[in-house]
C-alpha cells in the first residue's frame, strides 16, 4: 500500500522538525517538511506543527500577551489550512498548529493564560492530566482521562466554525478538539515527543496513525469505525494483533 504523503509545516530551523518527521514516518507515512510553503493540495494530508504565537491581528485583536509571531509562517499556514479545509483534506494541528486551525475557522485564542504555570515550565515540558469528552475521538483513543506533556501559554478561546472542544485540562483550558464534520483535529500538547508514552503520558503515535487512516479513507467518516472496526483500531495502535 502506498504511504500517505503528509505536508509538515514547521520551523525554519530544521533541527526542531525532526520529532514531527519521525512521528509521521513511524506511523507509516512519508513526511515532506517545509517552512512557510505555498498552497499545494497534492499531498494526502497536512500536519501543522508547534512554534511561535499566531499574530492576534489574524483573529481581529491587538496584541496583549502574544509572543514573537512569525508573519511569513502565519500567512503560509493559514492559507494552507483554509485550502485543505475547503477541499476536505485531513489535517492534524499540534499546539500552535491547533491554534492555526481554530483561527482559520474563525475562532480566537487566549493570548496569555492566567494559569500558564500549569502549562509551561521555564524549560522542557510539564505533565498534567486532561479529561476527554465521552464518545469523542480522544475518548476512543485514550479513555476518559490521561496524562499529556505540555508547553504552551495560549489556547483556544472562542471555537471556530464547526470546532468541537473534546478535552480539557483541570483549569478548563481546551487541550483537544475535533470538527463536527470535517477530517481535522487538534491537540494542545506535543504527541510527537511521546510517541510511546514516555514520562507517564498517553502515547502520541495513535494520533499520527489516525491522521494516516483519514488520508487513506478520504471521503468516509472514520470516527465511528475507530470505535468498532478492528482493522482501524489496530492501525491506530489501540488493540494488539
Amino acid at each position: 500500500m502506498k504511504k500517505p504523503r503528509i505536508l509538515v509545516t514547521a520551523y525554519a530551523d530544521n533541527a526542531k522538525n525532526e520529532f514531527y518527521i519521525r512521528a509521521v514516518e513511524e506511523a507509516g507515512g512519508e513526511a515532506v517538511c517545509l517552512y512557510a510553503p505555498p498552497v499545494d493540495l497534492s499531498y494526502d494530508g497536512l500536519l501543522l506543527c508547534g512554534g511561535e504565537d499566531v499574530a492576534p491581528s489574524h483573529y481581529g485583536e491587538e496584541s496583549h500577551g502574544a509572543e514573537t509571531p512569525d508573519p511569513a509562517r502565519d500567512e503560509a499556514e493559514l492559507a494552507l489550512a483554509r485550502a485543505y479545509i475547503a477541499y476536505g483534506k485531513p489535517i492534524l494541528g499540534i499546539c500552535r498548529g491547533a491554534q492555526v486551525l481554530n483561527v482559520a475557522l474563525g475562532g480566537t485564542l487566549w493570548q496569555g493564560l492566567y494559569t500558564v504555570a500549569q502549562h509551561r515550565a521555564p524549560a522542557g515540558y510539564l505533565s498534567h492530566p486532561v479529561r476527554a469528552q465521552e464518545n469523542s475521538l480522544l475518548w476512543d483513543l485514550y479513555d476518559s482521562s490521561f496524562m499529556v506533556n505540555s508547553r504552551h501559554h495560549q489556547a483556544l478561546r472562542l471555537p471556530g466554525c464547526g470546532v468541537v472542544p473534546t478535552a480539557w485540562a483541570e483549569d478548563g483550558t481546551v487541550e483537544g478538539f475535533e470538527h463536527e464534520r470535517l477530517p481535522l483535529f487538534g491537540v494542545q500538547w506535543h504527541p510527537e515527543r511521546i510517541l510511546q508514552g514516555e514520562d507517564g503520558c498517553a502515547p502520541g503515535l495513535p494520533l499520527f496513525r489516525y491522521l494516516l487512516c483519514l488520508c487513506r479513507e478520504q471521503g468516509s467518516d472514520l470516527h465511528a469505525p475507530v470505535q468498532r472496526d478492528p482493522d482501524v483500531r489496530f492501525a491506530c495502535g489501540i488493540i494488539e494483533d
